[in-house]
């Protein structure tokens, strides 16, 4: 709604010579053109331009070979940040309804928490987002304990879904952030900044940032609407995992992600994970300016939304499927009467 008072801060990583597409049908890869320059063309087009000229539009660009992955590119976004009050954090492969931007804050400054978070896995891109527009949106419940070996029994979350008959008036609560979108006043960039030590990771980025924010005093709600798609399914892309084995070696990835995971289970608590068990010991390196916050314990959270890091077991809650606020919570509750 507001295009000359947004900022943009892009992480470009693109393939730009040698390039190898993503898995295909019967895995095969082939050889591929360089990726389009995006940034490029968006600052040369007619509607582009104005905005890059006057420097709304900032960028960082990263070579395929020398990316670190999903989590370390949004550490780098948040250094685009110079002051702005709100902040949006998206996947790079979006669409968007419009007046986006009204509409979270509005939806922000609805929700009833000092230091509100909205936050949910977004719907395909191919569902039309204007005609959605007085539907409920999905909300993120379901945990798991992730099972195969390669994550290392790291937190998966997998219970996305629209829950709610009809939409609130304000944001319901949730238990969780998704990575590829949310949306807070910029202040949780001081108080819960992105850690820079976490190359390499997939799984594992939206537990740790869920953690980290509850923890810090920001309360996680989901949109009461959707304003952005996500285009869930790229093959012909590849991921960044694919790029590290062809930057290295093939396997190695998994080890280097099983390593760097060690790092979040000791944030969480894992038993296994503790400070004697930890091997190596750099993977603790600053994590003391990369923890829980101060304005909640971490097992108060972990009891809200029934994880035990001891036994690997989730013991379903039933609060974020109804739609109902969490335990502490429940002074909110009147305000989803009827919804």
């Amino acid at each position: 709604k507001y295009p000359d008072k947004l900022t943009i801060g892009i992480v470009q990583q693109n393939c730009e010579e040698n390039c190898r597409s993503g898995i295909l049908d019967g895995g095969k890869v082939e050889d591929v053109p360089p990726d389009e320059d995006c940034h490029k063309v968006f600052c040369e087009s007619e509607l582009g331009k104005p905005h890059c000229d006057a420097g709304r539009v900032r960028a960082l660009h990263i070579n395929e070979p020398e990316s670190l992955g999903p989590y370390a590119a949004r550490y780098f976004a948040s250094k685009l940040w110079y002051g702005e009050s709100w902040f949006m954090q998206v996947d790079a492969h979006m669409t968007f309804v419009q007046d986006w931007d009204a509409i979270s804050i509005e939806m922000l400054k609805k929700a009833p928490a000092d230091k509100p978070v909205l936050s949910h896995y977004p719907p395909s891109h191919l569902m039309h987002l204007e005609a959605m527009a007085k539907e409920p949106a999905s909300r993120l419940c379901g945990p798991i304990f992730a099972t195969s070996d390669l994550e290392a029994q790291i937190v998966r979350l997998e219970g996305a879904s629209t829950y709610d008959v009809k939409q609130a008036p304000v944001p319901r609560f949730a238990p969780f952030t998704a990575a590829g979108y949310f949306v807070a006043h910029s202040d949780f960039l001081r108080e819960v900044p992105f850690d820079p030590f976490l190359p390499w990771i997939f799984m594992g980025e939206e537990i740790i940032m869920s953690t980290r924010l509850w923890t810090a005093g920001y309360t996680i709600f989901s949109p009461t609407r959707s304003v952005v798609g996500h285009i869930y399914v790229r093959r012909h892309k590849p991921k960044f995992w694919e790029s590290v084995h062809r930057a290295f070696t093939f396997g190695v990835h998994n080890p280097l992600q099983y390593m760097i995971l060690g790092r979040i289970k000791y944030q969480l608590g894992y038993p296994e994970c503790s400070t004697d068990m930890m091997k190596p010991k750099s993977l603790l390196t600053a994590v003391e300016q990369y923890g829980m916050g101060t304005e909640r314990p971490l097992e108060d959270y972990l009891a809200a939304v029934g994880l035990n890091m001891t036994t690997k077991v989730v013991t379903h809650t039933g609060w974020c499927e109804t739609g109902m606020p969490p335990p502490g919570f429940e002074e909110y509750a009147h305000l989803y009467e009827g919804y």
